[in-house]
């Protein structure tokens, strides 16, 4: 099957059942699965502002299609709602989110010794993306964005590149022939172009390093320590490669535990789970390229930093988040210790290249006004 998005139709039902649809993988429930305390239940903010205007929360997540909003404060739950085709146990796709569990992987990886360093190449470790736009390049720079491969990952263009990925996932090709295709575009580490196929690339890398599937790396390493509470799945290509630049699905709950994993410095029940200094390192831009106002997104400038696969709006208070297409995050705010997963399927995404449809910028001012709400209460 070959998704047919960016159209303005409805997609939530595709999205809380990907599995129907493509072959996937299954990383069962952790044996020990964590459920996070119970908090008391806060009232979310009526409007918020963004761009001088105000925004009725409520509105809002309906017109985003909203599928689920959880939100916790130091661990504990103090928000949580499901609406159209969402649920507790819904395992919902994370497009773009997945990425940043990619890279709690590969910072897994390295201290586990089967990564040496970021400043590696990476075709040291995957020979098949020699004479492609990744020889040569470093495993940092490949985390940060700045391949320098060339991508077109606008939404709207139907000849864009994230659209080839079309024939890739309907079985006509496969991840490792198109990423073999792709071609330089300029300096690597010179330019934070976003591109989804930097992420495969770190999938393919995992996988040789590690000698095991991504879904078999990440069951042992992220998905029993967290806890999950519910059976997740990755979408495969027909040779069995995970869609590792967005093919996570889960359910919010357990998405939330990537944004307290990370909130935490790597640390979660009990156990460092992902290295503190790679945590530190993923959640900072370190050039000027990967600064706010100079990262591309399909040829157009985004108001947000870049660190290891994970987006860092401008300021100095340190919040950090996971987004994926059609309004998918996880949002981090160390100060007041909240994560919220908000999980969408907004229609009008990727229709046109305009923050009026795609609502990412205006998703982060709302999930800034419930933080607000939840700091008022000290």
């Amino acid at each position: 099957m070959t998704l047919n998005l960016f159209n303005g139709e409805p997609q939530h039902e595709v999205f809380s059942h990907m599995e129907d649809h493509f072959p996937t993988s299954v990383m069962p429930s952790a044996t020990d699965s964590f459920q996070f305390a119970n908090g008391e239940d806060m009232v979310l903010p009526e409007i918020f502002r963004f761009e001088d205007l105000d925004y009725s929360t409520e509105e809002f997540l309906i017109a985003s299609d909203t599928s689920a909003l959880l939100v916790l404060k130091n661990g504990e739950e103090r928000f949580e709602n499901y609406y159209i085709t969402g649920g507790r146990n819904v395992q919902w796709i994370s497009w773009s989110v997945a990425k940043s569990f990619v890279s709690a992987l590969i910072g897994i990886a390295i201290e586990e010794g089967f990564i040496g360093s970021i400043d590696d190449v990476i075709t040291q470790y995957v020979p098949s993306l020699k004479n492609s736009a990744y020889d040569g390049v470093s495993i940092k720079n490949i985390l940060q964005m700045s391949s320098g491969a060339r991508w077109n990952e606008d939404y709207s263009d139907k000849n864009s590149d994230i659209h080839r990925l079309g024939a890739v996932m309907s079985g006509e090709s496969s991840l490792a022939a198109f990423m073999a295709s792709i071609e330089r575009d300029n300096e690597p580490g010179t330019v934070c172009q976003y591109n989804s196929a930097d992420t495969q690339a770190l999938g393919m890398l995992l996988t040789k390093a590690t000698g095991r599937s991504v879904s078999s790396y990440m069951q042992e390493k992220l998905c029993e320590p967290l806890g999950m509470e519910s059976r997740s799945y990755w979408i495969l290509d027909h040779t069995g490669m995970e869609l590792v630049l967005g093919g996570l699905n889960m359910s919010a709950r357990d998405f939330a535990k990537i944004g307290e994993l990370y909130r935490n410095r790597g640390r979660l029940n009990g156990k460092q789970i992902v290295p503190s200094a790679w945590v530190a390192a993923s959640i900072v831009p370190d050039a000027p390229h990967l600064e706010s106002g100079n990262v591309l997104v399909g040829g157009h400038v985004l108001p947000l930093g870049y660190g290891y696969q994970w987006w860092v709006p401008p300021g100095d208070r340190g919040e950090f988040c996971a987004i994926g297409v059609y309004n998918q995050f996880v949002y981090v705010d160390p100060p007041s210790g909240v994560v919220i997963v908000k999980l969408s399927a907004n229609r009008l995404y990727g229709t046109t290249n305009n923050e009026t449809e795609n609502r990412e910028l205006a998703t982060i001012e709302l999930l800034r006004a419930i933080v607000e709400v939840l700091e008022d209460e000290q």
